[in-house]
């Protein structure tokens, strides 16, 4: 079977949907960067979170900042939490409270007003990052969201909205992990004078 016309397709998509970055996001990925950053100098924790391969990436981002963007790099951790990583916390929470809480009650129990909220989903639906969203925001947290589509229930909810102009799950996942490591770049630059 011959895939080469199924691949030279998803890779174009890919590159069609990246393409439209630049002119429409490149504010908003710069303002992230710079709330990140903020956070950080005034000894705050960055918090990622989302659901399948959102929470991958999230994951994904997280560690990154902990151990080091790029080869080379070599600079002082920087405090970025994954929130979809305890499957203690996650478990317990799903069956004693549901699964909409899971990040809401991590967020409850740690989160501080120097902090930030990173939440990843595709359809900005996700029930468990709209809780988390309102938690941070009673705590005074900034908020970051990565989207895709139009947004769904969360547009408008945060400090910073990166929405992917795609409604395809793959197509937008490939630009939040493209995103998220820009940002990681950025925090290397503005923290450590790192390219």
């Amino acid at each position: 079977m011959d895939h080469k016309s199924l691949i030279q397709t998803q890779i174009e998509d890919s590159i069609a949907v990246k393409q439209q970055l630049l002119p429409l996001l490149l504010p908003s990925i710069e303002s992230a960067g710079k709330l990140l950053v903020n956070s950080l100098k005034q000894n705050g924790l960055l918090y990622f979170c989302g659901n399948g391969g959102s929470s991958c990436d999230a994951s994904h981002i997280a560690a990154e900042l902990v151990v080091r963007y790029k080869s080379g790099n070599e600079r002082k951790a920087i405090p970025a939490l994954a929130l979809n990583s305890d499957q203690a916390v996650l478990t317990a929470c799903s069956n004693d409270y549901g699964y909409e809480y899971v990040f809401q009650r991590q967020v409850q129990a740690f989160g501080k007003p120097t902090d930030v909220f990173v939440g990843l989903t595709t359809s900005g639906n996700s029930q468990n990052i709209i809780l988390a969203v309102e938690e941070a925001r009673k705590i005074g947290m900034k908020v970051v969201l990565f989207l895709g589509g139009d947004g769904g229930k969360l547009k408008g909810k945060a400090d910073v909205e990166i929405i992917v102009p795609s409604k395809v799950t793959a197509r937008i996942q490939e630009c939040h992990i493209l995103i998220g490591h820009i940002l990681c770049s950025i925090i290397e630059k503005e923290l450590f004078g790192l390219d």
